[in-house]
């Protein structure tokens, strides 16, 4: 079974390297490349891709908050962060946004092959210590302040879904697209570590009736 892969990489040479590299093995396929967070966005949603390979740097963005993008859009895409440099924050944000994997651009070919294989079986590369410490941080902020990830507009969309509006309700509500609403909540789900709009709910009435 074949893994599709899509490159976003706005170094040339470096998206080069991964076409040889990953095109000569047989069970991956490279099905496009990008060079910024717009190209990407245009073009991995009509290629068929299992896999994103997202360089963490972008001139236009970056890689982290494409992968949230595009995990809202594309539930089953599998993403990978690749990135020269180790940074636990970096780390933190790329599990929040849904990443299954962060691999330094240092890593040896075969393990880079290794790692596309993984993720596009659905497993995922983040060792116990990152999830521990992405874990201790969700449950210090989370005392502090549950809401503490949430952009403004998030927290609307979170306050209404406590109040039990469907994505539609809230989008009029709101003045937005149905379909930035779906966004926003795929987002928030994942920053407060949900995987269902019930459980956020429930999250909401329990934060409105401690006030």
């Amino acid at each position: 079974m074949t893994t599709r892969v899509f490159l976003v990489d706005d170094h040339e040479i470096v998206r080069r390297g991964l076409v040889d590299l990953l095109g000569s093995v047989p069970d991956l396929e490279v099905v496009g490349e990008a060079a910024s967070v717009g190209e990407a966005m245009a073009r991995i949603p009509g290629c068929g891709a299992d896999v994103a390979v997202l360089d963490v740097r972008l001139p236009d963005g970056n890689g982290v908050e494409l992968c949230r993008d595009l995990r809202a859009a594309l539930p089953e895409l599998r993403c990978l962060m690749l990135t020269s440099y180790s940074d636990d924050e970096a780390l933190f944000d790329a599990i929040m946004a849904g990443a299954s994997g962060f691999v330094l651009k240092q890593i040896l070919g075969t393990d880079l092959v290794a790692a596309v294989r993984t993720v596009g079986e659905g497993g995922s590369l983040l060792d116990s210590r990152a999830t521990s410490a992405l874990m201790n941080r969700i449950r210090s902020a989370r005392r502090e302040d549950p809401l503490a990830e949430l952009s403004e507009q998030e927290r609307a969309v979170f306050e209404l879904i406590g109040e039990g509006l469907t994505n539609r309700e809230i989008a009029e509500r709101l003045f937005l697209a149905e379909k930035t609403i779906k966004n926003y909540v795929s987002r928030l789900l994942s920053k407060l570590g949900m995987q269902r709009r019930t459980q956020a709910a429930v999250l909401a009435t329990e934060l409105r009736n401690q006030r």
